[in-house]
């Protein structure tokens, strides 16, 4: 059993999934926005030749600057502010002293806590001109299945029609979903019940309700699923060294649908960010 299964186990008793009100869906619209601002500001320095490190500075100086803090930095003892993962780096790719190259393609994850609300997305990034056309289909196929994921939230589906719809669309285009890792509930804490799989059957596990918050943010491989860590005990990688793309949402259940916390403020989607 991964340790997403595992975690889905536990959340079975619904009992253990917060439910929030109107203030508190105030409280979560700020931190995703500041989230969602960040990566708005990093999008034009994500050129070759800037180092990991250079980036995760300049995102933990703009989220300081907004009375916010990061919530990675120290959490199990996280090191860095963001997190930042290239090409076949899954996620948790601890940021340093690697310099991105034109054609590198790059998850930046951010949250923030703003007044004790946790805002959590990510977003994927090509870097210079000669990103494959391979890649760009990644990215694509991920944040539509990301959108595809969100459009299934609805007080009485289940997040077992959340993981089917994503899974459903990526292996539609011979592209593999992560089962290692998920999304997870959040609010004044940074990680709750329930657990979220990207991939499922549908009408199987929790039934949604109105009020919960958790964050959906698919990992999809150009390759297969599996993934291994390295020995910093935090960077996820491709076992087979193919690419691997994210993107990350926070969102809240509403009493007709959803609503995402961490929509773009320039209105940037999927690269390449122009704004809308």
């Amino acid at each position: 059993m991964t340790r997403a299964e595992s975690a889905q186990t536990d959340d079975l008793d619904s009992n253990r999934i917060r439910l929030h009100g109107p203030e508190d869906f105030d409280g979560m619209r700020k931190a995703g926005r500041l989230a969602a601002a960040t990566l708005d500001f990093i999008s034009p320095y994500v050129v070759p030749g800037v180092t990991t490190g250079e980036l995760d500075v300049l995102c933990e100086t703009y989220i300081r600057d907004h009375g916010a803090v990061p919530a990675p930095l120290g959490y199990r003892g996280y090191p860095k502010a963001t997190c930042i993962s290239i090409n076949h780096v899954v996620c948790h790719g601890i940021p340093g002293d690697k310099r991105l190259r034109d054609g590198d393609i790059l998850n930046i994850d951010i949250t923030v806590i703003l007044d004790g609300w946790f805002g959590d997305t990510s977003r994927m990034f090509l870097c210079g001109e000669n990103v494959s056309i391979k890649a760009r289909k990644l990215v694509d196929v991920t944040y539509e299945s990301l959108m595809l994921g969100i459009a299934a939230v609805r007080p009485g589906a289940t997040l077992g029609d959340i993981g089917y719809a994503i899974q459903r669309y990526a292996e539609s285009h011979r592209f593999s979903i992560v089962r290692d890792f998920c999304g997870h509930g959040l609010g004044r804490v940074f990680h709750d019940a329930p657990s979220i799989l990207h991939f499922g059957q549908p009408g199987r596990g929790p039934v949604l309700r109105e009020g919960m918050f958790f964050t959906i943010e698919p990992m999809v491989n150009a390759g297969r699923y599996d993934v291994k860590i390295l020995s910093d005990g935090w960077t996820a990688v491709t076992k087979d060294k193919s690419l691997s793309a994210q993107f990350e949402h926070s969102i809240g259940v509403t009493k007709d649908g959803c609503e995402i916390f961490t929509l773009s403020p320039a209105g940037y989607t999927k690269p390449p960010y122009i704004a809308g």
